[in-house]
């Protein structure tokens, strides 16, 4: 295609409406109900608050959603940029602030997990139940020679087991790396051999789409050369696959964890002791081990938890469809919801198995009220057609959130009126359709950057909207001035954040490089972004997928939301390359 053929097709798409240029100009604007914001959980007097002093706005967050072992002294120290150290001298246990002190406060009863899987198998996990089962796996853990500091590889399906296993190690302060079930063998062995983990914890296998699918094959392939650290392999049970054996090294889970003793006593990791390593893949083949700490991490993940999707644990459901592999199933599965005392739903299949309205039988089964899903998911729903979820009872879903990339304004749309308006099998529409929190952050952030509040602002199709309070974002031009409204730009942080990470595991210059060196003192995400003519930040996608077509940049983001707004396009990807005029 020709420069001049490419500029015309941009043209095209503007002049229909429905594209473009048209991520500026989204005038649908959809303010909160005034019951909705009377009973909301944060007000607007957070970002005022946060305003006149961030890191005491943080310290205040810290104190009142954790529970310390030891109070920190000092709430940031950034005298060493781009290293940060939040709540310095505060020690804190991740596990016990998501289990232990729930039940000691009464709310053992309280579910904490509804575990749905794929072949309709369930389980219901207690605070009370589940935190026996936590301890029980830091005792076998512990009992095979994983200490403080230990790294731990995770390849498990989304089970409970997973939680468990990345609870039980944030419990005995090991460093858990969750590797998530669809990588294969290769991937695994390049993580396990960078973290130099001591034991990996999987399962024979999974359930996807109704047929089984083994792990356990991909472990021992990993393992297979010599040169790796680990001593054992944990092995839950899970679809009853066949799998080779290594004596002296694999180990059931029924066997080790199961019959482990449940008594464990938690106790306090410095804030900025490590808690997990997650990896992405990088430019240079090799994948960045980002690096995230306790105290900052579990802080600024259980505020935008709570505040983001408006949480009242007494009464939500919150489902969260994110595999514990990504970074999305460590903060708003594994970590923030149990922090924050809630009630979570966990699904181990796809939205197909065995039906189309499996998700929606969920959502009616267990009454969600709260649902956090991506953008792909939903223009997969649209696709299959809004007659599915109508056949389901969706009126307990009260917030919608989507996450993972940026929402076309269309998708939003039907997520609002065909699921947040759902009020019964029936046909019944809701007055007030459920708000959508469309949420923006990274692996790297740890925790949501920019989104709106459901009970404060007035959402718009399409945007992430505005930094959440205490968080510092911009969109600044080449020389990292700030850019008017109506002009786009590099996405940044201005200022360190509680949840950010640490580091690239074992390579500080890669980590300095990689964020840091594009712009002086500020955090540069490698994503494109617009003011609208209100200063809502709109996401363009990674600056490498910027295009120049006739003297117009164009994101490969905007181009895609166009091809999607046709009712015929259910899922889009563009990619710019050079090309000569014909």
């Amino acid at each position: 295609m020709s420069t001049d053929i490419a500029a015309m097709s941009a043209e095209n798409y503007v002049q229909q409406g429905e594209a473009l240029e048209n991520l500026l100009h989204e005038n649908r604007k959809f303010a909160p109900s005034a019951e909705f914001a009377a009973n909301a959980v944060t007000s607007a007097d957070a970002y005022a608050e946060a305003e006149a002093d961030r890191p005491a706005f943080w310290a205040k967050q810290a104190r009142e959603l954790l529970t310390w072992d030891k109070d920190f002294t000092e709430a940031l120290d950034w005298s060493n940029p781009p290293f940060a150290k939040w709540f310095v001298g505060g020690e804190v246990n991740a596990a016990y602030n998501a289990l232990d002190r729930h039940v000691e406060n009464g709310l053992g009863d309280r579910v904490a997990i509804y575990f749905e899987g794929e072949p309709g198998d369930t389980r219901t996990y207690t605070y009370a139940q589940l935190t026996e089962e936590v301890k029980k796996a830091a005792n076998a853990f512990e009992s095979l020679g994983v200490a403080k500091g230990d790294r731990v590889a995770v390849y498990l399906p989304m089970i409970p087991e997973a939680v468990i296993t990345l609870l039980a190690c944030a419990r005995i302060g090991a460093v858990h790396s969750v590797v998530f079930g669809g990588f294969s063998a290769d991937a695994l062995r390049s993580r396990i051999e960078d973290a130099e983990a001591k034991l990996v914890v999987t399962a024979d296998g999974t359930y996807r789409r109704g047929k089984p699918s083994a792990l356990k094959p991909a472990v021992d392939e990993a393992l297979s050369k010599e040169g790796h650290t680990v001593q054992n392999v944990v092995v839950v049970k899970r679809n009853g696959e066949d799998v080779n054996w290594v004596e002296g090294r694999d180990l059931w889970w029924s066997e080790t964890v199961d019959k482990a003793a449940t008594e464990h006593t938690a106790v306090g990791h410095d804030s900025e002791h490590p808690l997990f390593i997650l990896y992405t893949s990088g430019t240079t083949g090799k994948p960045k081990g980002i690096l995230h700490t306790t105290g900052g991490y579990l802080t600024q993940g259980a505020y935008t938890h709570k505040a983001v999707f408006d949480l009242h644990p007494e009464t939500d459901v919150y489902w969260c469809t994110a595999d514990v592999g990504w970074v999305t199933g460590h903060s708003y599965v594994a970590y923030a919801p149990l922090i924050n005392g809630a009630t979570q739903v966990m699904y181990e299949g796809t939205p197909d198995s065995p039906h189309q309205g499996r998700w929606w039988e969920i959502v009616e089964k267990y009454k969600v009220s709260i649902l956090y899903t991506a953008p792909t998911a939903i223009r997969t729903f649209m696709k299959w057609g809004r007659d599915i979820p109508d056949k389901y009872d969706l009126s307990s879903i009260r917030v919608l959130g989507s996450v993972g990339e940026s929402i076309n304004p269309e998708a939003w749309m039907w997520y609002r009126n065909v699921i947040g308006a759902n009020a019964g099998k029936n046909g019944e529409k809701k007055e007030h359709p459920a708000p959508i929190v469309d949420t923006w952050w990274q692996t790297e952030t740890g925790a949501q950057m920019i989104a709106p509040l459901p009970g404060v602002t007035a959402t718009k199709p399409g945007s992430a909207q505005v930094p959440l309070p205490g968080i510092a974002v911009d969109v600044v031009d080449e020389n990292g001035q700030s850019v008017a409204n109506g002009e786009g730009g590099y996405l940044v942080v201005r200022e360190p954040w509680p949840s950010m990470l640490r580091g690239i595991w074992g390579d500080p210059e890669r980590f300095k490089d990689t964020y840091w060196s594009r712009f002086e003192a500020m955090y540069f995400a490698g994503d494109g972004a617009k003011k609208d003519e209100d200063g809502d930040v709109w996401l363009l996608g990674r600056v490498d997928d910027v295009m120049n077509v006739s003297g117009h940049r164009l994101s490969t983001t905007e181009i895609e939301s166009a091809l999607v707004s046709h009712p015929s396009v259910a899922e889009a990807a563009v990619v710019g390359a050079s090309c000569t005029s014909a």
